[in-house]
């Protein structure tokens, strides 16, 4: 936490200079480096810097993420490119030197838990670096003052952010990214990053959206629809299955709106991706919103038919009343959305529709939310996310008039309900011989997490040998969320990986030929100070896929 003695300053271009090298040029420089002989007055081997130390980059670093897949790309983003910069990223908060909290402004609670967090942190005398929706859309809020800032659009600085703020600066870097007047999708592709997990990559497409939905907060955060190009995005999932990922998610506020803004469309860059899948690898599309999935539906049809693409989509309706619908300037009706899921379910069999709806919204009537229950009933979705809704502060719907808590809180109950009682098991249809993908193992530990086509969670035998694989298995049990599967004894597994997947933690981006990776090299770097006749050194240890964590 600064102290009132510290400084403040606005922007880091206050403390960095432009002639200063980039972190990627950081990280390169440091493959050339040469270590040097000590002088015979040598630091005992076993000595480390000081705890206390103020030389960026020997810090452990914890970091939190909040929010959708888009935020925690972000974070895997923000981890790789500061474990490639020398700091210890750390599972523990405790031990950790500094905090990365990386926010989300959807709903109340989860800025709650962000203000929680950094409230902790300052007790336990901890440096903290917010970013994320929550301070890039109300960067003045009272307790984000005296903190260090990354934007949402900022994020291949933050190297740069977090050495200022272990030296006790606060820096805020809240900018947009534009070229030639326009505005960018935000930070590179190419950046190092830390997988959460290392089978599956994350691929933001675009930020921001076209909407101006009046509940909404984070558009206050992701402003306009700013996509990246085809070539960029197809070149981002390349490198990653040569790094061992055997899955995709695609994701942005809204991918049905991908590349308007640039002059091209989701199909476009979809067919383009598709050819860089190997065989047994999956894609799996982000949320798209109904109004711009319309024009494009029988593409899309074929699309998710491919083999190589999971038969699932996330379309939020949000509410089956067109009037609520107009109030939240949501910009399409109720039969545009059955439009979109009753094409889909006739020309995808057994395709997967997600859907969310909001709960007490301003004006709502008993009448508006039956015609929501009635459209649940109807489609029986197989993921349906049930929100209550909060009024986040600056957005219109905040100045409406609000829905009594008593009366949300009992929609949520009746919405539940007909979920629960009304939905059938699928396990007269589902139950045979299906290939599943497994990539992760199960909250319990006890099984690992497969994925069908249509992307329906599989429960499977914890076998080592499967995990990254596709398999074949005999499904003998449903239930409301989950299937389990009996491997095929004469099926052997399906290997969909070019290349071996990295490590937990290892860092991606810095790919060096396969043979080589896995070695590691340190490399002593000194430092010297005025007052001491002897220099202090601090040593690195690197494999050729970044820094061993």
């Amino acid at each position: 936490m600064p102290s009132a003695c510290d400084s403040l300053i606005d922007d880091i271009e206050d403390m960095v200079s432009s002639n200063d090298p980039t972190p990627h040029e950081r990280q390169s420089a440091r493959k050339s480096i040469i270590p040097r002989s000590r002088k015979k007055k040598e630091l005992l081997s076993n000595e480390e810097l000081q705890a206390d130390s103020l030389i960026p980059g020997t810090q452990k670093i914890w970091m939190k993420t909040w929010g959708c897949s888009h935020n925690n790309s972000d974070g895997e983003y923000m981890a790789g490119q500061l474990a490639a910069s020398g700091y210890k990223m750390t599972d523990d908060p405790s031990e950790a030197d500094l905090w990365v909290l990386n926010s989300c402004t959807v709903k109340n609670p989860a800025e709650d838990h962000f203000r929680n967090s950094i409230k902790k942190a300052q007790e336990q005398q901890k440096k903290v670096v917010v970013a994320g929706c929550v301070p890039q859309a109300q960067p003045r809020m009272e307790y984000l003052k005296g903190l260090s800032i990354i934007g949402v659009q900022q994020i291949d600085r933050v190297v740069e952010v977090v050495d200022e703020a272990v030296k006790g600066h606060s820096v805020r870097l809240l900018g947009q990214k534009k070229d030639g007047g326009r505005r960018l999708g935000g930070a590179r592709l190419d950046l190092p990053k830390i997988r959460k997990n290392p089978l599956i990559e994350i691929i933001s497409i675009n930020t921001g959206c076209l909407n101006a939905c009046t509940y909404c907060k984070t558009k206050h955060a992701r402003g306009d629809l700013a996509s990246y190009p085809v070539e960029e995005l197809v070149e981002r999932a390349r490198q990653s299955f040569q790094e061992g990922v055997c899955e995709i998610w695609l994701t942005s506020e809204d991918t049905g709106a991908y590349g308007r803004d640039i002059g091209t469309d989701l199909p476009t860059l979809l067919w383009k991706l598709v050819e860089e899948i190997p065989e047994g690898a999956m894609l799996r599309l982000g949320m798209t919103n109904p109004p711009y999935i319309l024009e494009h539906l029988e593409e899309m049809a074929k699309i998710l038919n491919h083999p190589r693409v999971y038969a699932f989509l996330h379309v939020p309706v949000q509410s089956a009343s067109d009037s609520v619908l107009m109030d939240m300037k949501r910009e399409y009706c109720v039969n545009d959305f059955r439009q979109v899921v009753d094409f889909l379910k006739e020309r995808v069999p057994g395709v997967t529709i997600a859907t969310d709806i909001i709960c007490g919204f301003p004006g709502e009537t008993e009448e508006d939310f039956q015609e929501t229950i009635e459209l649940v009933k109807c489609y029986k979705f197989p993921s349906l996310f049930i929100n209550q809704f909060y009024p986040r502060p600056g957005t219109p719907a905040a100045k409406m008039e609000q829905v009594p808590a008593h009366v949300v809180r009992a929609d949520q109950h009746t919405s539940l309900t007909v979920r629960i009682n009304f939905y059938t098991n699928n396990s007269d249809f589902l139950i045979g011989l299906q290939h599943v993908l497994v990539t992760e193992e199960s909250f319990d530990t006890q099984f690992y997490v497969a994925h069908n086509k249509f992307y329906e969670q599989v429960l499977v035998p914890k076998r080592l040998e499967f995990k990254g694989k596709m398999i074949e298995v005999d499904i003998y049990e449903a239930g409301k969320h989950f299937l389990k599967g009996r491997p095929v004894e004469d099926s052997k597994p399906f290997t969909p990986s070019i290349a071996a997947p990295l490590q937990k933690g290892e860092v991606s981006g810095l790919l060096a030929h396969p043979s080589t990776r896995g070695t590691s090299i340190s490399v002593n770097t000194y430092f010297s100070f005025p007052d001491k006749k002897e220099a202090d050194s601090v040593s690195y240890e690197f494999s050729l896929c970044g820094p061993k964590l």
